[in-house]
C-alpha cells in the first residue's frame, strides 16, 4: 500500500518480522502464494516453500516462527501491492475504486486460500489473530483514514474534533467496506461489478452524510 507505509510486524521475542526489501523474502512471500494455490492449507508446509524460494529452511525460521504467521504476511504483501487509493476527485468514486480493487484481490486463488484458511485457524490461536489485526487490518485502515481526509479537504464530510470519535468512526467504515466485500465475494459468490460497486457506494456515502447531519 503506497499510501501510508508501515513498519514490519514484530515478533515475540524482539525479533523483527519479514524484512521487506529482500530479493529472498519477496522470493519466499512468492513461493507461499504458489504453493498455497497448489497444494491447500493442510499439505503446505515450512521445508516446500523453501525448496520452492531456492532457501534454506533456517532462513524461513528466522523471520518466521512458523506457517501461520507466514501465510498471513503472505496475504499481507498482496494487500500492500494492489491496494491504494489514487484520488480520483469525490468520495463516491474513491469508495467504488477502492471496492473494485479489493473484490479484484480477494478473486485471486492465492488470496481466497490464504485468507479463508487463516481465519478460520484465527479462532483457535489468539496470536494469529492479532498477527492478522496488525499485518493485514491495521495497515488497510490507512485507506480509510486517508479517503475521509480527502473528503472533509474537499467539504464532503465534517472535520471530527474528537479523536476517540473520529477513530470508531473509521473503524466502523473499514468493517462496513470490508464485510460487504468479503461477504459478496467469498460467502455469497456474487460478482462485485461496477454496477455492485457504485450502489455500495452511494448507499454508505449517503449513510455517512445522513451520520454527519445529526451529530
Amino acid at each position: 500500500m503506497s499510501s501510508a507505509p508501515s513498519p514490519a510486524p514484530r515478533r515475540a521475542g524482539g525479533r523483527t518480522g519479514r524484512p521487506r526489501s529482500t530479493e529472498a523474502d519477496r522470493a519466499i512471500l512468492g513461493a507461499t502464494r504458489e504453493a498455497l494455490v497448489e497444494l491447500g492449507w493442510g499439505k503446505l508446509t515450512m521445508g516446500d516453500v523453501a525448496a520452492r524460494a531456492g532457501v534454506a529452511k533456517t532462513t524461513l525460521y528466522r523471520r518466521w516462527a512458523g506457517k501461520n504467521e507466514l501465510v498471513v504476511d503472505a496475504v499481507a504483501a498482496l494487500f500492500d501491492e494492489h491496494l491504494e487509493l489514487p484520488d480520483r476527485g469525490c468520495l463516491l468514486a474513491d469508495i467504488e475504486g477502492v471496492v473494485l480493487q479489493f473484490a479484484a484481490l480477494l478473486e485471486r486463488p492465492e488470496t481466497k486460500t490464504a485468507l479463508m484458511a487463516v481465519v478460520a485457524e484465527s479462532t483457535r490461536d489468539n496470536a494469529l489473530r492479532e498477527r492478522i489485526r496488525s499485518a493485514i487490518v491495521d495497515r488497510q485502515k490507512a485507506l480509510v483514514l486517508l479517503g475521509r481526509e480527502r473528503a472533509q479537504a474537499r467539504g464532503e464530510l465534517p472535520l471530527e474534533p474528537d479523536p476517540a470519535g473520529a477513530a470508531r468512526t473509521a473503524d466502523l467504515i473499514f468493517d462496513v467496506i470490508a464485510g460487504a466485500v468479503v461477504h459478496r465475494t467469498l460467502v455469497s459468490a456474487e460478482p462485485v461489478d461496477a454496477e455492485w460497486a457504485r450502489g455500495f457506494a452511494a448507499l454508505l456515502v449517503g449513510g455517512l452524510a445522513a451520520a454527519a447531519g445529526g451529530a
